[in-house]
This record gives C-alpha cells, structure tokens and sequence, in this order.
C-alpha cells in the first residue's frame, strides 16, 4: 500500500525531530513536507538540523523546508508549532481541507477539538463530523505530555473504581521544556518548583479526555485534579506522584490487575500492546529506566491512610508517549476510522 504524504510544522524543534524520526520507517505514513522558521526556509533540512537529542538520518535531510506561509499539499499534518503560531495556522490548514494534528497547547480547550489520548477516548474522533460542517479538513489536538502520562495511569481506575480526587507532583524532564529550553545554569543541581501553565492544563485537561461526547460537543468529566509540577535535571522522562482517593474501599492488588490487564488498541502500528507497565520493585519506575516509549511504567503502588486511597509513581517517556508518537497513534486511529 502507498503511504500517505504528511508534512510536519516545527520541523527543527525537539518534538518535530520525534515526529520525523518515528514516521521514518511508518507503513502508514512517510514525511514529505517540513516546515520550519523563516531562517530555515529553503535549506536543505539537514543543513539546519540540529541533531538534538538525536540525528535525523535518511531522506528527510534532502528534504527543503518550507516557511509557515508556504503552501501545503500533504493532506495530513502534524504540527509541533509554538502555541502562539498555532491557534490561526491550524485552523487555516484544517480549512483548506488538511487533517492537523497538533502538539500545540492553542487549540486543546477549543470545544469544537477533540483532546485526544486514543486509548481512553477514541469516541471523541466524532468530533470530526462535527468540524467538517465548517471546515473541510479537520483539527485534533493531543493533550500536554504529563496529562497523557497521568491520564493513561488513571483510565482503569476511573473505568472501575470511581475516582474521586487526584493529587499529583509531577518532576518533569528538562527535554519537556524544549529546545534550548532551561538555561543549564538554572537546571543543573536544582529543582525549579514552578513551570509555566502546567499545573492548569493538569487540572482542567482531564476533565475533556474523560468527558463524553453528546449532540457534537463534549461533556467534560467532574474528576478534580491538583498538580504541583517541577522541572527536574533529568534529561527525558517525567516522573508524577499519584495520589487518589476513592469512593470506597478498594484491594491493592485489584488496582495492580486493572493497570496490568488494561487493553492497547489492537490493528494500530504504534498502540502498545500493554499501555501500563507495572514494576514490584521498591525503587521502580525510574526515568533512566523506566521510559518505554508508547507505554507507561507504574510502581509503588501502595494504600494511602485508609483502604480508599492509594499512592503510586507513574513514569513516561514525554518525547514520545507525550508527544510525537501521540500524534501519530491519532493519526492512526483516523486512518483506521476513515478521517482519512
């Protein structure tokens, strides 16, 4: 089967290189527009490249890239623009008939955009009928990269238990800031107990991904949310301390078996079979250790003060599961439900 052309917007930052290096060997899609600053604007892709975090081999180096105002012929894109390009690029796109797909924090509260983790909420995609009475593409935005890590670690707790309140401290990895991102000085050494908006999209954000679709809009979800979220010197991988409380009691080792036997999606390249890892060991998960990609590793799991709450670490790779591979699983899962 052919693959389908996709262009990817902020090409040259850390989450468009994920982007480039994942779709690399896609089956579904291959990458044939880059889009990046002005002063990258007609070079070679490898000429601009920064290898950051990785190198980007192939052809995508040959690839020109394109500035924002360039015409895009790819009918599917992925955008890893900054918010404040996002909001009127995205929607300009999904007019002229493209299906966006966006990291960008712009458009996620939009209530025409579905606010997409496919495991949770695939439903949410009908979202899309709604959208083409305006537009002849669409717009589908992925959540911040904690929200999707946490959000992941709570869906079979929400599904069986009934989540009453979540309390959680997020140490967020320095890649999750960008490129150049924290300045080394500041970051080195320390920890920064306070990160621009993160706490806000950490509450409200849940409260969409878990909401229901009715009559073209969503119902936002009453789950209450409060975060605390911390830059941290660790290089990828957020780690997030979860506490929650429950309605009723609840045995420790049915939260374990519900997180274990959650279900991937089945027929889509990049769903994990397993999206939550779970770890016995006392010191487990760890970043360094612990990031594995589309799925997220859960460990110390143990009660609260009382057998209605619990606590546990959750650990994701922010790059991938919180970004780039985000994406592409939206993709995926539109692909398979005819969006494209």
């Amino acid at each position: 089967m052919k693959r389908i052309s996709v262009a990817v917007l902020g090409a040259t930052g850390l989450v468009g290189h994920k982007f480039i290096e994942l779709l690399a060997d896609h089956p579904l899609f291959s990458v044939a527009e880059l889009v990046a600053s002005e002063r990258s604007k007609g070079k070679r892709f490898g000429d601009v490249s920064n290898g950051i975090m990785s190198e980007i081999r192939g052809d995508a180096n040959e690839i020109r890239v394109k500035g924002i105002d360039d015409k895009i012929e790819s009918d599917v894109v992925f955008s890893a623009l900054p918010s404040d390009m996002a909001k009127e690029a995205e929607w300009k796109l999904a007019e002229e008939g493209k299906l966006v797909i966006s990291k960008a924090s712009a458009n996620r509260m939009d209530k025409r955009v579905p606010l997409m983790i496919p495991e949770i909420n695939a439903e949410h995609l009908a979202l899309l009928d709604a959208q083409r009475r305006y537009v002849k593409g669409g717009l589908v935005c992925d959540p911040n990269c904690t929200t999707i890590i946490l959000s992941l670690s709570l869906k079979p707790l929400v599904d069986k238990f009934g989540v009453k309140k979540v309390v959680a401290t997020s140490m967020q990895a320095l890649s999750g800031a960008g490129h150049p991102g924290v300045a080394s000085v500041e970051a080195l050494g320390n920890v920064i107990p306070y990160i621009h908006d993160e706490e806000e999209k950490l509450r409200d954000e849940p409260k969409k991904i878990f909401g229901t679709v009715k009559n073209g809009a969503i119902k936002s979800s009453d789950i209450s949310i409060f975060g605390s979220c911390n830059r941290v010197p660790v290089l990828n991988g957020h780690t997030i301390s979860v506490y929650i409380e429950f309605e009723r009691s609840v045995e420790l080792g049915d939260v374990k078996e519900s997180m274990k036997r959650f279900p991937g999606l089945k027929g889509l390249h990049s769903a994990p079979e397993n999206p939550i890892l779970v770890r016995d060991e006392s010191n487990r998960p760890q970043p360094r250790l612990d990031t594995n990609g589309m799925s997220v590793t859960v460990g110390r799991l143990r009660y609260g003060p009382d057998r209605k709450s619990i606590a546990y670490s959750v650990v994701g790779d922010n790059l991938v599961r919180g970004a780039a591979g985000a994406g592409i699983l939206d993709a995926e899962l539109a692909r398979s439900r005819g969006y494209i």
